[in-house]
């Protein structure tokens, strides 16, 4: 059974100012997500399932939809900001949907295999498919054991602004321990500095981060239902707070359900966090095309 992919597509990118979802890159002229989509059908990905908010489908089909052919299967999935267990209501004032992990919730009934989880806006290079795929085929019949490839954080930070990553502790035999969330990582000098309530720290360069590159066996889909129903008896009643899948990940590593197998990459992530990163997205793809890692 070939592994599907899980395409997290339903933000807006705020500090983008626009759908970066539908923005294209390179003298090819695609989109990442188009990238990323031919370099999981290389590595032998056999369906992508794509969580999108429901007032820009018609866009997105339009768009990316048509561009894919016959690549892979395809799905639409919908995160809808009311799609909530009972007894919980949408609170007066919010906005916007429930988080990362909401998300995924929703391709419940559209993923019983193996599957792999990306952002919509990230270009994550063959490399990274390839060591994913691999993963998945060894967990068919497994519960709880996971997969990240893990980024150098060096190679995933914006010349333009500070960024907010996922820091993670992995152990000697190449499992996952945790995942710290730094809001406010940036390169000053030779140095990468993160700023936490007022106190600034340095990160190694080489330090692994999490780009929101994980592989589920589909028993997540009970750990995500039960995480955000505990959630909203929490924060329900909050008008931003937001359930992510690493905190679910997190929560699965600390009560011994889960293990995560960790690969690290030394590819190329590219990303646009802010309008002036288009200019260096564009010229490393064309980089990655001349010399044959890109589509």
């Amino acid at each position: 059974m070939k592994p599907s992919l899980v395409v997290l597509a339903a933000g807006m990118g705020s500090r983008y100012g626009g759908l970066k979802q539908l923005e294209r890159f390179g003298k090819a002229n695609k989109t990442l997500l188009e990238y990323s989509i031919e370099d999981a059908a290389k590595a032998g990905f056999g369906k992508v399932v794509f969580i999108i908010r429901k007032d820009f489908e018609q866009q997105f089909r339009d768009q990316i939809i048509c561009g894919i052919g016959e690549t892979m299967d395809t799905a639409i999935v919908f995160q809808q900001l009311d799609d909530l267990p009972a007894p919980y209501k949408v609170p007066e004032g919010r906005a916007k949907p429930w988080g990362t992990g909401q998300a995924v919730l929703a391709a419940k009934q559209a993923v019983k295999e193996p599957f792999c989880v990306i952002n919509a806006d990230d270009f994550y290079g063959e490399e990274a498919f390839a060591l994913m795929s691999e993963m998945l085929k060894e967990r068919e019949e497994s519960r709880g054991n996971w997969a990240m490839v893990a980024y150098k954080l060096e190679r995933t930070l914006s010349e333009n602004g500070s960024v907010s990553r996922g820091v993670c502790e992995i152990s000697a035999e190449g499992s996952l321990i945790s995942i710290e969330e730094h809001t406010k990582l940036f390169r000053e000098h030779s140095r990468i500095l993160s700023e936490m309530d007022g106190r600034l720290e340095e990160i190694k360069a080489d330090t692994p981060v999490s780009m929101n590159f994980f592989g589920f066996t589909p028993d997540l889909f009970e750990v995500l239902q039960q995480g955000f129903a505990d959630f909203l008896k929490d924060h329900g009643h909050e008008s931003k707070s937001e359930y992510y899948l690493p905190l679910a990940v997190n929560t699965c590593i600390s009560n011994g359900t889960a293990r995560v197998e960790v690969a690290r990459t030394n590819g190329e992530w590219i990303g646009v966090t802010y309008p002036e990163d288009r200019e260096s997205a564009n010229r490393r793809i064309d980089a990655l095309h001349k010399i044959g890692h890109s589509s």
